[in-house]
């Protein structure tokens, strides 16, 4: 959108303003973590969504007009088909410095400049461990018995002198070494690309994928969503957990084969599962995951902290800035 300004001189200035819109701000809080209203409003008009968009269609409907948008994660898809139908956008900005669902080929092809942010180092691990308590401690159905009126109502079970075993030591997988000897676990883990003395410098072992999932009491995935990594645990390394194991997922839910892991728990081939990760998501209502026996199930909160969004909120007001005074930051593609 142009319009015209007048100099002190008298002269007409065109003036470009910028339509931003900022995504998936579920719990409506963007704006208590950069000052988005401190942007000039005759320069860059902002817009909040704050529930996701149902279908592409439905994106690309409400996002045409936007020149930047800020995305929260992989919320909200970006191939190239949709970048193709948002003629207007030139910024991107993504939480995170890495977005499996931004096509950056495709961005950069179109010119369309396409940044990140920093975030929390403690915040995934953080949840991750905490799913792996209230399972092995029974905490949901305690709970809710507990307010039901009734008084223990199971048997939980301790991770001292257990195993578990770490798909992808990476960043967060390192983390959950330390916590898991911190809790007197032995640890071993896994990655296709996963040296013996990066495993030792963690204080794990390295073995086989196989070997992983017949060892451990406990797995917990930790590696990014790829084409080589989609469906990297289907039904053969349920089987092998075995009936005594649990799955913990907080990392992508595309991880794991979704129909198998449904059948695992359904059939008792494992013993159960923590997952903040899902293959749809927002989860829809009344999906088998949902009524699926001995679960712990939260909603993509892995990331979900102030410390984290102080982050992701803060640093993307600071790549919006950077990019309008013409000196983009953070750049991964563009």
């Amino acid at each position: 959108m142009v319009f015209s300004t007048t100099s002190r001189c008298g002269e007409e200035i065109a003036v470009t303003q910028f339509r931003l819109a900022i995504l998936d701000d579920y719990q409506q809080v963007s704006g208590d973590y950069a000052p988005w209203d401190s942007l000039p409003d005759d320069g860059v008009k902002v817009s909040v969504f704050s529930a996701p968009f149902l279908s592409e269609d439905q994106a690309v409907a409400a996002l045409t007009p936007f020149d930047i948008i800020v995305a929260m994660r992989e919320r909200t898809r970006f191939p190239q088909n949709v970048l193709d139908s948002l003629p207007n956008l030139k910024l991107l900005v993504t939480t995170g410095m890495a977005n499996a669902a931004i096509d950056l080929e495709a961005a950069t092809e179109r010119g369309i400049v396409v940044c990140g942010t920093g975030g929390s180092p403690a915040a995934a691990p953080e949840l991750t461990w905490a799913l792996l308590l209230a399972f092995a401690r029974n905490l949901p159905v305690e709970e809710n018995s507990l307010r039901a009126g009734d008084w223990q109502t199971g048997v939980g079970f301790e991770l001292e002198g257990k195993t578990l075993g770490i798909v992808g030591l990476g960043k967060i997988g390192k983390r959950m070494a330390g916590y898991a000897q911190a809790f007197g676990m032995d640890v071993l883990a896994w990655s296709q690309n996963l040296t013996t003395e990066a495993a030792e410098a963690a204080g794990a072992r390295l073995v086989s994928k196989e070997e992983l999932f017949s060892e451990s009491d406990i797995v917990t995935l930790h590696l990014r969503l790829s084409e080589r990594t989609q469906g990297i645990v289907g039904s053969e390394e349920l089987r092998l957990l075995g009936p005594d194991g649990v799955l913990v997922n907080t990392a992508r839910g595309p991880l794991v084969d979704e129909v198998a892991l449904i059948r695992a728990l359904e059939e008792g081939w494992i013993r159960g599962a923590a997952l903040d990760v899902f293959e749809e998501e927002p989860l829809p209502a009344g999906h088998a995951l949902l009524h699926s026996p001995r679960t712990v199930l939260t909603p993509h909160i892995g990331y979900v902290t102030h410390e984290s969004y102080r982050k992701f909120y803060g640093e993307a007001f600071e790549d919006v800035k950077a990019w309008l005074e013409g000196a983009p930051v953070r750049v991964i593609s563009g």
